[in-house]
């Protein structure tokens, strides 16, 4: 008598590469045939000769995304240049089919570049404009960014918006000692 077990379907997960390593990888996984989509966005480099070369590069460093069912990682983990899938010890964590798709159809459009990871509640600083070098908390993510500036000296705080290009992350001091 032969068991028949139901068909598992296949999720996307996050694979973490070797630096530097995500086209080959995603190459090696192609071979394998397996399912996977490297977001890449285009930019130009002025190399030392002053020659300007227009590069694809991963869009997320050293992560790339493959579509298995989860009981088959290990041929995900097999191939050179996987550290391994991003979630715990015991499984991996699911990336939403919808955003996957999402960047699949819609990134070539927009133009992306790869920008810091800021989330709300963290410090960032302005990095262009009039307030460029001025410091302040995250305040929200909706419609608009607003940075809560703070004025120490005289204990004042003011909102403003600004552009998700024009910040950047202000890493704990912990974190740079590291």
């Amino acid at each position: 008598m032969a068991i028949i077990r139901p068909e598992v379907p296949s999720q996307w997960f996050a694979a973490h590469t070797v630096p530097r390593h995500e086209k080959h990888v995603s190459g090696q996984l192609k071979d394998r045939e397996i399912e996977n989509y490297l977001p890449l966005y285009r930019t130009v480099r002025l190399w030392k000769n002053r020659r300007r070369v227009e590069l694809e590069l991963p869009l997320f460093p050293s992560y790339l995304f493959v579509r298995i069912p989860a009981h088959k990682r290990v041929e995900v983990l097999s191939v050179p240049g996987v550290v391994y899938l991003v979630g715990s010890k015991r499984e991996p964590w699911p990336v939403p089919e919808f955003e996957v798709e999402a960047m699949r159809s819609g990134l070539e459009q927009r133009n992306p570049k790869p920008h810091a990871y800021l989330a709300v509640g963290e410090r960032a600083r302005i990095r262009y404009g009039p307030l460029a070098g001025l410091e302040g908390v995250l305040l929200r993510m909706k419609n608009s960014l607003r940075v809560v500036l703070t004025i120490d000296q005289i204990m004042r705080s003011v909102s403003v918006e600004v552009n998700i290009g024009d910040l950047e992350p202000i890493y704990p001091r912990s974190a740079l000692a590291s």
